[in-house]
């Protein structure tokens, strides 16, 4: 694997426990899995590393999210073109990271955009009523955005919760969306990283075992997701977005 001992058991071992992690967050949430996963793995490697080890995993718990989902006709036919602008967006993140490879400061910058939106109220009077005003160019917004840092930072949940959140979408028309946009940045991030001969097979067949921790624990996951109600959905993602916040300033300040 890139940037890791491929000898070293305790080291696998813990990759492994890692993405079994972020497959049960993003089988409870419905999101989350290059979130989670990421950042933990940057703890052991680079940046660059954890985003090419989470790259199989990432596109076969989207895949399987999509299909489990259900209900196209609510989130997929009336918001596909947001997944188009994400591969857009991560075209230019991605080949960012491989030029620059220090993408600390967007995560400071993606912090504070979040803390921002939820002391919004407390902040000002006004609320991102723009949002529903203009649904295509809000879609082009932040479509754009969200795919700019999944492919820089491999994260782009904040955007896309705050985009949905405003929009008052139910979960999972939500959860719909959320994994194909991730799908689609991924295949594209996968392009790029190909295209400028950063992912090898070699590297492909090396993480591809990491598919069934990931697809294991999405499916338990998913099972707890089943007895949560609407409102404490939307409480934890409001939770999870402030989480993410924490984790974001403490990578910039530690690393």
């Amino acid at each position: 694997m890139p940037g890791i001992d491929p000898l070293s058991l305790p080291v696998l071992a813990l990759i492994c426990g890692i993405i079994f992690f972020a497959g049960l967050v993003h089988g409870t949430l419905g999101l989350g899995f290059p979130l989670v996963a990421t950042p933990c793995l940057a703890l052991i490697t680079d940046i660059r590393s954890a985003i090419l080890i989470t790259l199989l995993p990432t596109i076969a718990v989207n895949i399987v999210s999509i299909i489990k989902g259900g209900h196209w006709h609510l989130s997929i036919a009336k918001y596909w073109p947001i997944a188009f602008y994400v591969a857009i967006g991560s075209i230019l993140g991605t080949r960012l990271l491989i030029v620059f490879n220090d993408p600390a400061p967007f995560k400071l910058v993606l912090a504070g955009m979040i803390l921002i939106y939820l002391n919004i109220n407390r902040l000002s009077a006004a609320k991102l009523t723009w949002v529903k005003a203009y649904p295509q160019q809000s879609m082009l917004l932040f479509g754009l955005v969200a795919g700019f840092l999944a492919g820089m930072v491999n994260v782009m949940v904040p955007v896309l919760v705050i985009f949905f959140l405003e929009l008052g979408l139910a979960p999972t028309a939500m959860i719909q969306i959320f994994n194909l946009s991730f799908l689609s940045g991924k295949l594209t991030q996968t392009a790029v990283f190909s295209h400028s001969n950063i992912l090898s097979g070699e590297m492909l067949r090396a993480t591809a075992p990491l598919v069934i921790f990931a697809l294991v624990a999405l499916f338990i996951g998913m099972a707890i997701r089943g007895s949560v109600s609407i409102e404490r959905y939307r409480k934890w993602l409001k939770n999870v977005l402030f989480f993410m916040a924490m984790i974001l300033i403490a990578q910039y300040i530690f690393t």
